[in-house]
């Protein structure tokens, strides 16, 4: 099977379908990294993202994984959504507002399925760049490295924001825990999350349709803002 790197080169030189496989590939991964941040308008989302990828795809120098590289368009998307979501000369600093406090998430019950319902809520409450960092380190597997590439700081900064985003979900799990009647929080079972989580948010209604328009969507873009050599 071809890497992600042997797909972008070919797509580079003209061949589409590696462009399509690439969107393929990545489409549940990229549909994971919205699905717990807005309301509605996730596939929007992730047919934005595979377009910016289009148009950016000859920026990437291959110093990191294309998995990277395209989280960091996702997380570029995810800014720009919040920030149009806000009202003319309010202020936006995703290290320290969350979904929940910019009217952005998606409403939930925190009782319904116990301490795993508890922890994705707390989520949604802890700052937007603590939230990316977290569920991109636990849910995806994005190593340290790539989470400093995708920060653009140096690595002993990406883990003391790891660290901190750690810390402040513990603190929002315990405050929360009364909602939900769970008390005794502990420490956030984060790997136990992942295992869980990993793959619901990709397993829903219109996912497979959904992916085939973003490829088309994709392929579509390609198309027209970059023809194929003769």
């Amino acid at each position: 099977m071809a890497s992600d790197v042997e797909l972008l080169r070919a797509w580079r030189a003209g061949d589409r379908r590696a462009g399509s496989e690439l969107f393929a590939r990545h489409f549940d991964t990229v549909r994971r990294f919205f699905v717990n941040k807005v309301e509605g308008g996730v596939e929007d989302l992730v047919q934005r993202t595979f377009i910016a990828c289009v148009e950016g795809r000859d920026r990437f120098r291959e110093l990191a994984t294309f998995r990277t590289y395209l989280f960091g368009i996702a997380h570029h998307v995810l800014c720009a959504y919040i920030r149009d979501k806000r009202r003319a000369g309010e202020a936006t600093d995703l290290e320290v507002m969350s979904v929940v406090d910019l009217g952005t998430s998606p409403t939930s019950r925190i009782a319904e399925r116990g301490r795993r319902r508890l922890l994705v809520e707390a989520l949604r409450h802890i700052p937007v760049e603590s939230q990316v960092i977290l569920e991109l380190y636990y849910w995806e597997g994005v190593t340290g490295p790539e989470l400093a590439a995708l920060l653009a700081v140096p690595l002993a900064a990406a883990r003391s924001k790891l660290r901190r985003a750690k810390e402040r979900l513990a603190t929002e799990m315990e405050r929360l825990a009364p909602q939900a009647r769970l008390l005794d929080t502990g420490s956030p079972d984060l790997d136990g999350w992942a295992a869980d989580m990993q793959g619901r948010a990709a397993d829903q209604p219109r996912t497979r349709a959904s992916r085939a328009a973003t490829t088309a969507a994709g392929t579509a873009q390609l198309a027209r803002n970059r023809p194929a050599p003769p």
